[in-house]
C-alpha cells in the first residue's frame, strides 16, 4: 500500500507540473467544460409538489396520476370567509362579486363553487332541476333566512360550503388537471381505460391521460398569486378571509425555499470569504477558493438540467453544501502551498508539493463524501435520490476543478510570499492548544474513551425518544398565512386535503345495483362517525350523495326519500334525468359506464405519521367489505404516508449503505483491516450523539433531518482520514506512536480545525431559513460536524495510542 501511495502522490505532482506549464491552455478547457454545463442552466425546473417527491414509477404515484385523470385534480384552493353573518344580503352580495371576479380573472380554472352556484336539486311537478342555490336573488329577510335553513339543512353543503354552525362559508376554487396546451376535454380519449387499480398494471406510461403532462409549478403558482391578488383587491366590511389548501401550501413552500437559497447563498459566500480573508490575508485567496466552488456549482445544476432533474425541496440545501465542501478541498491544497512558497518562493515548486502532498488525501475525502451521499442513490423518495447522485456528482466535481483549475489559477495569479510572521500571528496559540489536546491523548487514551462511551451511552438512551414526522405545514413559522389560513380552514371547516378511495366493480353499470348502493351509504355514515385521537373525519361522500339528491327531488322533494332508491332501473332512470338536466357533477364521481366509483374522506392537513394508521383502517375495511370489488386508495394523504414510509426504509438503507462504503474505503486508505474499522469509531460518534440531541430535544425526524446522519459521516471522515493519512506517514518515520499524533495535529490538525469551521458555517447558514426544518438540518448538520472535529481531537489520537503502544 506504501508503494501505491508513493505513486499517487507522484502522479499528482507531475500533474500539476504539467498543469503549471499548460496554465493558459488548461484554464481555456476547464472554461470551456465549465461553460458547457452551466448553459443548461436555463433549463432547469422548479417542483415541491407531493407527487415530486415519488418516482415516476412508484405505483402510488400511478395510481394517482390514473385517479386525476379520470376525476380531475382533487388539490383545491380553499378561501374561507367569516363575516358577522354569512347569510345577510350585503354579505351575499359581495361573496358574488368576488365568485364571479375569481371566474374571470384566475387563469388554468377548472370549477369555482360556492354558495352562489351549489348545486341545488330539486323536483318542480313531474321535472328535475338541478340549478344553482343562489339562482333565485333574495330580496327580503324572509327568503334570506329560508336560504340560510335550506343551506344548513343540506348534507352536502355542511363543511364543504358553510360550517356547522353557520359562521364560515368558503369558495372552493379547482384548476385545470393538464398544463397550458391540454385540457381535460381532450383527454377524454381512452376515458373508460385511464384508471387501473391493479398496482402491476397502473404506469405512467399506459394510454390516454396518464402520458401528458399535469399542472406545472409554475401554473400551480400563477393560480395562486392570481388569487392572492383578488383578495388583496377586496374590501368586505367586517370579514375575516384565509386562503389554504394543497396548492396554496405548495406555492408558499416553493417561494420560501427560493428566498431561502437566495438567503443561503449570500451569506455561505460572505462567511467564508470573511473565513478565507482572515486565514490568508490575501485577496486571491478569496477569489481562486470561490472561483473553484461557484464553478462545481454551476456546473452540478447544469448537469441535473441536463438530465431533466427539477430542484425539490430537499434538494435546496444543495449550493450552500458544495460551497462549503468545496471550500475545504482548496483550504487543504493552499495551507500547504504557501507554508511551502512562503519558506521558499518558488511558486511551481510549491504547487507540485501542494498536489503530492495533500492530493491523495483530498481525493479520498472526496470519494468518501461521495460515498456518503451516493448512499442515497437508491432511496424511495425522488429528491432524496437525486440529492445523493447529485451532491456527488458536485462533490466530484469540485475536487476535479481544485486539482485543476485551483493549480492553473496559482500558476497564473501573481503571488509574492510573505514571511510566516506576518500572516500566522495566531499560529502558537493553535500550536499550544492542539499540543495540549495531543497530550491529554497521550497520557490518559483509557479516560478519553470512558468519557466517550458515557456520552456515546447517554446518546443512545436519547435515540429512544426520536420520532418520525412529516408535516410540510409545520415547516413554516406559527406567523406564516399558509400555516395560519390551513389550520383555521381544519378548525371550522373540518378538513383541507382528502383521502380518496376508488371502488371498481369491473361491470359496465355496476353501481346501479341496490345491495352496492346502500353498502356505500352505510360506508359514508360509517366513516363520517371515525374519530382518533389523531385523525377526525369532516365529511364523507360519493355517489349516493347525488342519488339520494334525485330521489328526494322526484319525490316531491320529500325529505323521507333522500335515500336510495330499492330498485335497479329506477336508479338507471334517476342518473339519466341527472345527465339530461345539464349538470356534470357525475364526472367528478364515477365514470361514463358507471363500473366505478370516487368515495371522498375529507380529512385535516396534519402530520402523514398521524394518518399512518388511519389508512390501514380504511384498507382493512374496505377491502373486506367489498370482497368483489377492486379497491385503490389514492389522494394527497395516500402520496403523504407514502412518501413517509418510503423515507424511512431509505433512512434506514442508506446510513447501512453509506457506513459499507465508507469502511471500505478507509480500510482501502489505511491498508490495514483492524485500524480501518477501528477508524469508524470517531466517526460513527458523532452520529450517535446527533441522534441523541434529536431525542432529548425532542427533534421531529423529518426528510431533511433524515439526511443529517449520511451527509454528515461523509463529510466527519474527511477529517479522519487526514488524521489517519499523517499519523501513519510520521509513524512509518519515526515507528512512535506519540510522536506520530503531535506531530499529525500540529500540520494536518490545523487544516482540519479549518475545514471543520468552514463546513460548520455552511451547515450554520440554514439556521437563517424561514422554515423550521430547514433550521434543525442545519443546526444538527453543524453540531455534528464540529463534533466530528473533537472526536478526531481526542478519540482517533486515543486509539492510535492504544493499538500502537509497545511498537516505539
Amino acid at each position: 500500500m506504501s508503494g501505491t501511495r508513493d505513486r499517487i502522490e507522484t502522479w499528482f505532482e507531475k500533474t500539476a507540473n504539467l498543469i503549471y506549464d499548460n496554465r493558459y491552455k488548461t484554464l481555456i478547457l476547464i472554461f470551456i467544460f465549465i461553460l458547457t454545463l452551466t448553459a443548461q442552466i436555463r433549463k432547469i425546473t422548479i417542483d415541491v409538489s407531493t407527487e415530486g417527491f415519488l418516482h415516476k414509477d412508484d405505483p402510488k404515484l400511478s395510481q394517482y396520476e390514473a385517479f386525476r385523470d379520470q376525476f380531475g385534480r382533487e388539490e383545491m384552493i380553499i378561501i374561507a370567509l367569516k363575516p358577522p353573518d354569512v347569510f345577510n344580503l350585503e354579505f351575499l352580495t359581495e361573496l358574488k362579486k368576488l365568485h364571479e371576479e375569481i371566474e374571470n380573472k384566475v387563469p388554468f380554472l377548472e370549477d369555482v363553487k360556492s354558495l352562489i352556484n351549489a348545486r341545488s336539486t330539486r323536483g318542480e311537478k313531474d321535472d328535475l332541476i338541478v340549478g344553482d342555490f343562489l339562482e333565485n336573488w333574495p330580496e327580503t329577510p324572509e327568503e334570506v333566512n329560508e336560504l340560510r335553513n335550506r343551506a344548513l339543512a343540506n348534507p352536502m353543503y355542511k363543511n364543504m360550503l358553510v360550517s356547522e354552525d353557520g359562521m364560515f362559508t368558503t369558495i372552493i376554487i379547482q384548476s385545470q388537471t393538464y398544463t397550458a396546451d391540454l385540457n381535460k376535454e381532450d383527454a377524454l380519449d381512452g376515458f373508460d381505460d385511464s384508471f387501473e387499480t391493479d398496482t402491476e398494471e397502473a404506469k405512467p406510461e399506459s394510454n390516454g391521460p396518464a402520458s401528458k403532462n399535469y399542472l406545472s409549478d409554475k401554473e400551480n403558482g400563477e393560480i395562486v398569486k392570481a388569487v392572492e391578488e383578488i383578495i388583496k383587491s377586496q374590501n368586505i366590511p367586517n370579514t375575516e378571509i384565509y386562503v389554504g389548501g394543497t396548492p396554496v401550501v405548495t406555492h408558499f413552500l416553493k417561494r420560501t425555499m427560493m428566498k431561502d437559497m437566495r438567503k443561503f447563498m449570500a451569506i455561505a459566500i460572505g462567511t467564508i470569504s470573511l473565513f478565507l480573508f482572515i486565514m490568508f490575508r490575501r485577496i486571491s485567496c478569496i477569489f481562486m477558493p470561490l472561483g473553484v466552488v461557484i464553478s462545481s456549482l454551476l456546473s452540478t445544476v447544469g448537469l441535473m438540467a441536463l438530465t431533466g432533474t427539477a430542484i425539490k425541496l430537499p434538494t435546496q440545501i444543495l449550493p450552500s453544501f458544495i460551497l462549503a465542501v468545496g471550500i475545504g478541498d482548496s483550504v487543504h491544497i493552499l495551507v500547504i502551498f504557501f507554508q511551502h512558497f512562503n519558506k521558499y518562493g518558488k511558486k511551481k515548486e510549491a504547487i507540485s508539493h501542494a498536489l503530492g502532498h495533500s492530493g491523495l488525501a483530498v481525493l479520498m475525502t472526496s470519494l468518501t463524501t461521495a460515498g456518503g451521499l451516493l448512499s442515497f442513490s437508491t432511496a424511495a423518495v425522488a429528491p432524496i435520490a437525486d440529492l445523493g447522485q447529485f451532491a456527488a456528482a458536485g462533490v466530484l466535481l469540485a475536487f476535479l476543478y481544485t486539482v485543476v483549475l485551483l493549480p492553473a489559477l496559482l500558476a497564473i495569479f501573481p503571488l509574492k510570499p510573505k514571511k510566516s510572521g506576518d500572516t500566522e500571528e495566531t499560529k502558537p496559540i493553535i500550536d499550544r492548544l492542539l499540543k495540549s489536546i495531543g497530550k491529554i491523548s497521550i497520557n490518559y487514551p483509557y479516560r478519553v474513551l470512558a468519557i466517550s462511551s458515557v456520552i456515546i451511552i447517554f446518546s443512545i438512551c436519547g435515540m429512544a425518544r426520536i420520532y418520525f414526522s412529516h408535516n410540510p405545514l409545520k415547516w413554516f413559522p406559527a406567523t406564516s398565512s399558509a400555516r395560519i389560513a390551513n389550520e383555521k380552514i381544519d378548525a371550522e371547516m373540518k378538513g383541507s386535503t382528502s383521502l380518496e378511495v376508488i371502488i371498481d366493480t369491473s361491470k359496465e353499470n355496476g353501481l346501479y345495483e341496490p345491495a352496492l348502493l346502500n353498502k356505500l351509504e352505510e360506508t359514508t355514515k360509517h366513516f363520517e362517525k371515525y374519530k382518533s385521537d389523531k385523525v377526525f373525519i369532516g365529511k364523507a361522500w360519493t355517489i349516493t350523495t347525488i342519488l339520494k339528491e334525485i330521489n328526494q327531488a322526484l319525490h316531491s322533494n320529500d325529505k323521507d326519500y333522500y335515500k336510495i332508491p330499492g330498485d335497479k332501473q329506477l336508479t338507471a332512470q334517476e342518473f339519466l334525468l341527472f345527465e339530461n338536466s345539464g349538470s356534470d357533477d357525475l364526472e367528478d364521481v364515477t365514470d361514463s359506464q358507471f363500473t366505478k366509483t370516487r368515495f371522498t374522506i375529507k380529512v385535516p392537513f396534519i402530520d402523514a405519521i398521524a394518518y399512518t394508521g388511519f389508512i390501514k383502517y380504511a384498507e382493512k375495511y374496505f377491502t373486506s367489505n367489498y370482497s368483489e370489488e377492486k379497491i385503490t386508495i389514492t389522494g394527497m394523504v395516500s402520496l403523504f404516508v407514502q412518501v413517509i414510509n418510503s423515507a424511512i426504509i431509505s433512512m434506514a438503507k442508506s446510513y447501512g449503505y453509506a457506513m459499507i462504503i465508507i469502511s471500505i474505503l478507509m480500510i482501502l486508505l489505511v491498508g490495514r483491516v483492524r485500524i480501518g474499522l477501528l477508524s469508524m469509531i470517531p466517526n460513527i460518534a458523532p452520529i450517535l450523539v446527533m441522534l441523541g440531541i434529536m431525542g432529548w430535544a425532542n427533534i421531529p425526524m423529518d426528510l431533511f433531518c433524515m439526511l443529517v446522519g449520511s451527509i454528515a459521516i461523509g463529510l466527519a471522515v474527511d477529517d479522519t482520514i487526514h488524521f489517519m493519512h499523517n499519523f501513519r506517514r510520521y509513524f512509518e518515520e519515526s515507528n512512535d506512536a506519540e510522536d506520530a499524533v503531535l506531530r499529525t495535529l500540529h500540520t494536518a490538525g490545523r487544516a482540519m480545525l479549518v475545514t471543520t469551521c468552514v463546513l460548520s458555517i455552511g451547515f450554520f447558514t440554514f439556521m437563517f431559513a424561514d422554515m423550521k426544518n430547514l433550521f434543525n438540518f442545519g443546526m444538527l448538520t453543524g453540531i455534528t460536524i464540529s463534533m466530528a472535529l473533537l472526536s478526531d481531537y481526542f478519540i482517533a489520537p486515543s486509539l492510535m495510542i492504544i493499538v500502537n503502544r509497545g511498537k516505539k
